[in-house]
């Protein structure tokens, strides 16, 4: 009988395909405001960068929904007990699409409404309206896709959501600079024109794996039995919200904070709305390696959980946080030795690109205490504790990091407001550490399904 391999080869194992898949998600944005702002000019970059905060407000929702599913799915997986996995993704995917139909009706009409909100410059705020109107009408195709690809890895399978957003990604570029030029018979669709390529590569994606899963008799394969399970089943509902809407809620708590630093960055003009752009594809990718951590230890984690494992969490947590100062950390490292070479993939106006250089050095480094607080928080999330650490969070984004923005950004203009983020992140870490620690930990963890 051969001996159990080491944790930390079944850590990267898992985390190596979904650190992929996040860098994946992160690339299509990433490149697509290449597409822009080099064929269309630095007014598109600030005018897609503006619907950013309310990008990631919506798919809060849907991201926390994902998160209750995929604790339970991997809790069940772990517990052997298949029939329960199906339950749990039939009633997730009602919920969402029910979620982002009502999202595409409503945010659809009042798109440019919800930019002059946002106090978007006048001088962008058609270009805005019309990118916001598109991103929103298409959201259920992104809100399926993300619910499959989460779902899937509850059950250990990392590796196909990867190969569905490489997919995905690769129809995505292709189609992004050809739409903005209206060739291969295609019509010019200008700012648009990465909202109408996501879509288009979200719905043949989703076709090719539904295919895929069907043939290799998938445990998420939407045959008969998951659809049987479309539909709202109260119980599994309420367990899948009772983990799913802390974390929605504390991420919609973030975006809400993210629209007040975008309202304060906005009244330093376009340029600075440009460089707040160009910075957050940067730190998006640092926070995403944090984020793909954290998910790991949360999947892996409900698995141990469902198993009857406890001591394997501990394991676990040690591992996450090891891994988040290697990854994480040294992908900050290396930003650090060039950054003006990586802001300048994204900008083209020297003016612009001085201003971001001089706020990523001020925030970047935040991201390896953010990380080691999504850590706590994933462990204590996979056993279904969601509430107090999003209560943690809240107060940290509320109480520090919002007065700090706006005390700061008054006082030593916008630096002030990147000064924020290493504030609050630290004050994070803090405190999810601190209640992980000496709270969370001396507590009895069952399974929940």
């Amino acid at each position: 009988m051969s001996a159990p391999k080491p944790l930390w080869t079944t850590f990267l194992r898992f985390l190596a395909p979904l650190m992929l898949s996040n860098a994946l998600q992160s690339l299509f944005g990433t490149v697509s405001n290449v597409y822009l702002g080099q064929m269309i000019g630095v007014d598109a970059l600030a005018a897609v960068s503006t619907f950013f905060p309310v990008f990631f407000f919506l798919f809060a929702f849907v991201m926390g929904l994902s998160t209750g599913a995929t604790v339970l799915i991997g809790q069940a997986f772990g517990a052997g007990a298949h029939e329960r996995i199906k339950i749990v993704a039939g009633t997730t995917l009602a919920v969402g699409l029910l979620l982002a139909i009502s999202i595409a009706l409503i945010g659809g009409v009042f798109s440019r409404q919800l930019m002059m909100a946002l106090a978007t410059p006048a001088d962008i705020l058609e270009q805005a309206s019309a990118y916001a109107r598109i991103m929103l009408l298409t959201m259920p195709l992104g809100f399926v896709f993300l619910l499959m690809t989460a779902m899937m890895r509850g059950v250990g399978d990392a590796l196909t959501p990867l190969l569905a957003l490489a997919m995905s990604t690769a129809i995505g570029l292709i189609l992004t600079p050809a739409l903005i030029r209206g060739t291969a018979g295609l019509p010019a669709a200008g700012i648009t024109s990465p909202a109408w390529a996501s879509a288009i590569a979200n719905a043949l994606t989703l076709i090719a794996l539904a295919a895929y899963l069907l043939r290799k008799k998938h445990a998420l394969a939407p045959d008969a039995t998951l659809l049987r399970h479309l539909r709202l089943n109260g119980a599994v509902l309420g367990k899948i919200l009772g983990i799913g809407l802390p974390s929605a809620i504390g991420m919609v708590v973030m975006a809400i904070a993210e629209l007040v630093l975008l309202g304060l960055v906005n009244g330093f003009g376009s340029d600075a709305t440009a460089a707040y752009g160009a910075v957050n594809q940067v730190m998006g990718y640092t926070q995403f390696t944090a984020i793909s951590i954290s998910i790991a230890v949360s999947i892996l984690g409900a698995q141990a959980i469902g198993g009857g494992d406890r001591t394997a969490l501990e394991r676990i947590v040690r591992a996450g946080l090891a891994f988040n100062l290697i990854l994480t950390g040294g992908l900050v490292a290396s930003i650090y030795l060039a950054p003006r070479a990586v802001l300048g993939i994204f900008i083209t106006d020297g003016a612009v690109l001085d201003l971001a250089r001089e706020l990523l050095l001020i925030a970047l480094w935040s991201s390896v205490p953010f990380g080691m607080a999504t850590v706590f928080s994933g462990a204590m999330r996979a056993a279904g504790a969601a509430l107090t650490p999003m209560l943690l969070s809240i107060f940290a984004i509320v109480a520090i990091e919002l007065p700090s923005a706006v005390i700061l950004s008054s006082t030593v203009g916008i630096q002030g407001v990147w000064t924020a983020y290493p504030i609050v992140f630290c004050a994070m870490f803090i405190l999810q550490m601190g209640y992980y620690l000496l709270v969370w930990r001396k507590r009895a963890i069952r399974r929940l399904i």
